[in-house]
């Protein structure tokens, strides 16, 4: 198996590439964790793509139930077909519902499974996940069979921290937390997202950024989805980097700050600075 290292289009750190193909060579789920918008969520896709492997992908809810990734019976349309005499009723399998492990499991070619944001759900959410991760296979009562992977899917599990999850559970896995990236890794992340941007808007786009992200009273970071953005429509809007110091001199905030800041107490927080002739950035 070819091993990751990033793709055209996603810049991977030497700590994730090592992690990714740690995970796969010990056949371990990898967990991986993060601030939101460091593209954990994006990892698998881009394994997938890497690699040439198909990829499942399960979003999980608050709601979700970890039967909904095995798989669900649908007894109401069994009663209603059994009511109408249907034809159907003899074969127990137009009602079972395959979920994304089974898909992943079923795949004629090793397969990535995205589980995405695990700890959305309920604590016990993780646990009642351990057997079929471990031993690759799940028992499906209504059709008294035992569901067996034909290829170990390699398996992404992202989370953004919002409980703690088990410890037989962490057991079982590879982890890695995907830190916030440095200038460098950052620059190189914008250019293969827009390869022709002027050296100099690149550099004070990013520097306005991590100044921003420095306000130690900010209540959410930008991330670098957000810088992404703002770059975006600074170059729709044809602002330069000359505009943006521009703006500095005159102690005016910079365009499209809605991109960066996502809530009112922050965007106030800066206007605040700049009228007490603070430069955060």
């Amino acid at each position: 198996m070819n091993s990751f290292s990033g793709t055209a289009t996603y810049v991977a750190t030497r700590e994730l590439s090592t992690a990714v193909n740690a995970a796969i060579q010990l056949q371990k789920p990898l967990l991986i964790k993060g601030e939101p918008g460091t593209g954990k969520t994006l990892l698998a896709y881009e394994i997938a793509q890497s690699l040439g492997k198909p990829l499942y992908t399960w979003h999980v809810k608050s709601t979700t139930s970890a039967q909904q990734g095995l798989y669900e019976y649908d007894a109401v349309s069994r009663l209603r077909d059994s009511q109408l005499g249907s034809e159907r009723i003899g074969d127990m399998e137009n009602y079972i519902k395959k979920g994304k492990l089974w898909e992943a499991f079923a795949s004629d070619e090793q397969a990535v499974l995205l589980i995405d944001e695990i700890d959305k759900a309920d604590i016990e959410f993780p646990n009642d996940l351990l057997q079929e991760l471990d031993r690759m296979e799940f028992y499906c009562y209504e059709l008294q069979r035992t569901i067996t992977a034909r290829h170990r899917p390699v398996v992404i599990i992202t989370s953004n921290n919002e409980k703690e999850l088990p410890d037989a559970f962490l057991r079982r896995c590879f982890f890695h937390f995907i830190r916030f990236p440095d200038r460098d890794t950052m620059q190189q992340i914008v250019t293969v997202h827009y390869p022709g941007l002027p050296q100099e808007l690149l550099a004070k786009s990013i520097s306005t950024f991590y100044a921003i992200r420095d306000v130690r009273a900010l209540k959410k970071k930008p991330s670098t989805s957000e810088l992404i953005d703002w770059i975006r429509l600074l170059l729709v809007a044809g602002v330069t980097h000359d505009d943006l110091n521009d703006l500095d001199a005159l102690n005016e905030l910079p365009p499209y700050l809605g991109a960066l800041l996502k809530n009112e107490q922050d965007t106030d927080l800066m206007v605040a600075l700049r009228r007490k002739g603070a430069r955060p950035y």
